[in-house]
C-alpha cells in the first residue's frame, strides 16, 4: 500500500467552504481522476483519507494537508495534477509527496497567519501588538457547544508583528497587516481568539470582519520561531532512497 501526502489551498470565495464541504469534494475528485484508492473495512466502506488540522470555516489557507492510501502505486507529481484539475479553481493541490516517514500529524506543531484588519490604522495595530506581547496573560472567551469557555491565549502565541503597508490595498483607506505565528495546543488558538485579546488588552476593535489567510503550517522551530515544511523529511528521505538506489546500480556487476 502507498501512501501519498498533499498539501492543498483554500483561495478566494472557497475560503468559505467548511472541513465537511472539501470533504465532499476531495472525494469527488478522487473518482473524477480514477485514483486507486484503498478503502477501509466494515458495512460502510470510506476511502483512506487522513485530515490533519483543517483550518476554520471563513479562513483562506496556503497550507492544508492530508494523506490517501493507494492499492497501486502512481507517481505523486502526476497524482498531484489530476487531482488539482478534478477540484474547483481555489481548492488546489499544490503540492505531493510519498509517505516515508511516519507521523505528518505530529510534524504540525504551529502555524503562520496573515490577519489583514481594513479601517484599521496601523499604528493602532502595533499599539495593541505591543501591549499583547507585554501582558503576562490575555483572556479571550470562546462560545462552545458545552457553553462560554473562557482561556488564556497568551501563552500559545510565539510571534506577533505588525507589516508594512501592502501596495494593493486602496490608499484612503487604512489597513493593518498582522503576522501571526501561534503553537497548536489543547484549547486551540486561533486567529479570532488573539482578536479577541487584542480587543482586551488595547481596545482594538477592526469594524469589519478581519481577512484570515494560513500561510504555512509545521513544526515549530523553538530556537528561531520559524515553522517548518512538514512535507521535507519525506522529500529527503525519497532522495536518500534514490540516491542509495543509483549508488548501487554503479556498483552492480555489468
Amino acid at each position: 500500500m502507498q501512501r501519498i501526502r498533499l498539501r492543498y489551498t483554500k483561495r478566494g470565495r472557497l475560503r468559505f467552504t467548511s472541513h465537511r464541504d472539501f470533504q465532499r469534494a476531495f472525494e469527488r475528485a478522487l473518482r473524477r481522476a480514477e485514483v486507486p484508492m484503498a478503502y477501509s473495512a466494515g458495512f460502510t466502506p470510506h476511502p483512506k483519507v487522513s485530515y490533519a488540522n483543517a483550518a476554520p470555516t471563513g479562513t483562506g489557507s496556503e497550507a492544508e494537508y492530508l494523506e490517501i492510501a493507494l492499492t497501486a502505486a502512481r507517481e505523486p507529481e502526476t497524482l498531484r495534477v489530476l487531482l488539482d484539475e478534478s477540484l474547483p479553481t481555489g481548492l488546489d493541490i499544490v503540492d505531493a509527496v510519498e509517505a516515508r516517514t511516519s507521523g505528518l500529524a505530529d510534524r504540525l506543531t504551529a502555524s503562520v497567519w496573515e490577519l489583514r484588519l481594513d479601517g484599521v490604522d496601523p499604528a493602532d495595530a502595533e499599539r495593541a501588538v505591543r501591549a499583547f506581547d507585554a501582558a503576562e496573560s490575555v483572556e479571550v472567551q470562546r462560545m462552545t457547544k458545552n457553553g462560554v469557555r473562557t482561556f488564556d491565549a497568551r501563552p500559545a502565541v510565539v510571534h506577533l508583528e505588525t507589516l508594512s503597508e501592502t501596495a494593493d490595498r486602496p490608499t484612503d483607506q487604512p489597513c493593518a497587516i498582522l503576522r501571526l505565528v501561534v503553537r497548536h495546543v489543547t484549547p486551540a488558538v486561533r486567529p479570532d481568539d488573539v482578536l479577541s485579546g487584542l480587543r482586551a488588552v488595547a481596545d482594538l476593535a477592526p469594524p469589519v470582519p478581519a481577512a484570515v489567510t494560513r500561510l504555512a503550517q509545521g513544526l515549530l522551530d523553538e530556537e528561531t520561531g520559524a515553522v517548518t515544511d512538514p512535507l521535507a523529511p519525506d522529500r529527503e528521505a525519497a532522495e536518500a532512497f534514490t540516491t542509495a538506489d543509483a549508488t548501487a546500480a554503479a556498483k552492480a556487476p555489468a
